[in-house]
C-alpha cells in the first residue's frame, strides 16, 4: 500500500527516510513557475447541489443541432443492438487479455473484428487496440520506417490536418522527416509526388476520400512508390468502402482509418477507434494486438494472442509500439455494427450517403454566390466556396440550430471562404432544405 504523508510528523519521517531536509528539496527539480503552492478552490457542495450544477452546465452544450459536420467524424445512425450488446457486463468489464486461455470470448471478438477489417479493406491481416485514426496513421508511418530502414515520408496535404499535426507531434523528437506535397485543385499532385520520390523515402501517405471530400484512385501513385522501394500508406473513411475501390485493390501496403463511423457515438470527442490492416509479409512489424485462431490438443477451436510477448510493453525503443490500453470494447461495437448491416446493407448505406450528398450539392449550388467544388468526384463530403468568410456563416447558422460544416480556413491558408459539408444517411430531405434555406438567409 502506498505511504501517504498526512501530518507534519509523517512528512518529516518520509523526508528523513529519503535523505532530504524539507519539501522544497523534494520538488527542487520542478521549475518554480510550474509549481502550484495553493489551490483557489470553492467551498464544498452536497451531492445534490453538485448534480444540479453539472446538470445546468450540460444544458449549455448545443447537443441538438442538425449536424453537417465531417472531417473524419460523422453523425451516422447507430442501431440499438450495438449499445445493447456492447453493454453486456462480460464485454463491458473485460480488459486486456493477458491470460488468453481465460479470455476466449474477448479474443474471439477481437479475431472476428480483425477479420471484418481485412474484408472491408481488402488486406491480409489486421490488428486491434489502436486509439484513433490519427495515432493509427502515426503507427503506420513508424512501421514503414522500421520496414524500409529509411526516415523520409511524403505526406499529401489532402490528409486530415488533425492527423498531420499528430504525426508531427509524435515524431518531434525522432529522426523522421516529412515533406508535405500540396494538393492541386483539391487533388493529389502526381508530378510533385513523382519528383520527390527517391531512395530515401520510406512511405507515401495518402487519404481517400481526402479532407476536401475528393475521391481518387491511387493505383498509379502506389506503383510509383513501389518502384522506388517505398511503401504506400492509405488513410480511409470506412463507410466509403461500401462504394469505392478498396485500398487493397489499389495495392496499398498499410491501411488505417478512424472507426468512429462504425457504430461509435460522437460523444464530444471519444473514445474512438483506430484500425490498421497490412500485407502478411509486414505482420512482424505491426504494432498493437493480433489475435490468431488455432486448435488445442483435442482439436477444439481456440484463440490466442499472436506475435506479441508480454514483455513487449517494457522493451522501450526496441518495441514495435507501446500501445498498452485495450480498445477491444470499441472494436466490438464496430464488429456488431458491421455484422448487423451485413455486406449488402453496408453497400446500401454507402450508396444512400452518396446519393443524399449529390442531392445536397444540387440544392446548395442553386444559392446565389455558392459554388460546389467539382474538380473530382466525392463520396458523402464536399467543399463549398462561399462569397464570405465560412467561419462567420457557421456561427450564424448555429443560432438557427444547424452545424453547417467545417470551415477549411482553420487549417488551410487562403481558404477562409471554403466550407466542408458532410451528408450521412441520417440527414433528411427536409434537413438538407433547412441548411439551404438557412445558408441563403445568412448570405
Amino acid at each position: 500500500m502506498p505511504y501517504i504523508a498526512n501530518t507534519d510528523t509523517d512528512r518529516a519521517a518520509m523526508l528523513a527516510a529519503i535523505g532530504l531536509p524539507d519539501m522544497d528539496a523534494l520538488f527542487a527539480d520542478i521549475p518554480a513557475a510550474l509549481q502550484v503552492r495553493t489551490l483557489d478552490l470553492p467551498e464544498g457542495r452536497s451531492e445534490a447541489e453538485v448534480y444540479d450544477h453539472l446538470h445546468h452546465l450540460s444544458h449549455r452544450n448545443a447537443h441538438d443541432l442538425v449536424c453537417f459536420l465531417g472531417g473524419g467524424f460523422y453523425d451516422h445512425f447507430i442501431p440499438a443492438c450495438v449499445d445493447e450488446l456492447s453493454s453486456r457486463s462480460e464485454f463491458y468489464t473485460a480488459y486486456t487479455p493477458y491470460q488468453p486461455e481465460a479470455s476466449q470470448g474477448t479474443l474471439q471478438a477481437i479475431f472476428e473484428y480483425q477479420s471484418a477489417i481485412c474484408r472491408l479493406t481488402d488486406m491480409e491481416v489486421a490488428n486491434a487496440s489502436l486509439y484513433d485514426g490519427g495515432t493509427a496513421l502515426y503507427e503506420a508511418a513508424m512501421m514503414a520506417v522500421r520496414i524500409t530502414g529509411r526516415n523520409k515520408i511524403l505526406l499529401d496535404s489532402g490528409v486530415n490536418p488533425i492527423y498531420r499535426n499528430m504525426l508531427h507531434c509524435y515524431t518531434s523528437n525522432l529522426a523522421v522527416d516529412f515533406e508535405v506535397i500540396e494538393v492541386v485543385h483539391g487533388q493529389s499532385d502526381r508530378n510533385r509526388l513523382a519528383a520527390s520520390l527517391d531512395d530515401s523515402v520510406a512511405a507515401v501517405i495518402l487519404q481517400n476520400p481526402n479532407f476536401f471530400g475528393a475521391v481518387d484512385d491511387f493505383t498509379d501513385v502506389v506503383a510509383m512508390a513501389h518502384a522506388k522501394g517505398a511503401l504506400a500508406i492509405m488513410s480511409v473513411y470506412p463507410v466509403s468502402l461500401g462504394l469505392l475501390k478498396t485500398p487493397g485493390t489499389m495495392g496499398a501496403d498499410i491501411v488505417t482509418g478512424e472507426g468512429q463511423s462504425l457504430g461509435l457515438h460522437l460523444s464530444f470527442g471519444g473514445p474512438y477507434l483506430g484500425f490498421m490492416a497490412t500485407r502478411l509479409e509486414h505482420v512482424r512489424k505491426m504494432p498493437g494486438r493480433l489475435v490468431g485462431e488455432t486448435v488445442d490438443m483435442h482439436g477444439r477451436r481456440g484463440f490466442v494472442l499472436t506475435l506479441q510477448a508480454r514483455e513487449q510493453h517494457i522493451r522501450r525503443e526496441k518495441a514495435t509500439s507501446n500501445i498498452c490500453s485495450n480498445e477491444a470494447l470499441c472494436a466490438l461495437r464496430a464488429l456488431i455494427y458491421l455484422s448487423w448491416l451485413g455486406k449488402q446493407g453496408f453497400r446500401d448505406l454507402a450508396h444512400l450517403c452518396a446519393q443524399k450528398a449529390e442531392y445536397a450539392k444540387t440544392r446548395l449550388s442553386a444559392i446565389p454566390g455558392v459554388r460546389v467544388k467539382k474538380s473530382s468526384p466525392t463520396f458523402n463530403e464536399f467543399t463549398l466556396e462561399l462569397p464570405v468568410d465560412a467561419s462567420s456563416v457557421v456561427s450564424r447558422l448555429v443560432d438557427k440550430g444547424i452545424a453547417a460544416g467545417f470551415p477549411l480556413g482553420r487549417y488551410y491558408k487562403g481558404m477562409d471562404n471554403y466550407l466542408l459539408v458532410a451528408i450521412t444517411e441520417k440527414r433528411t430531405r427536409e434537413q438538407i432544405g433547412l441548411l439551404a434555406e438557412g445558408l441563403e438567409a445568412v448570405l
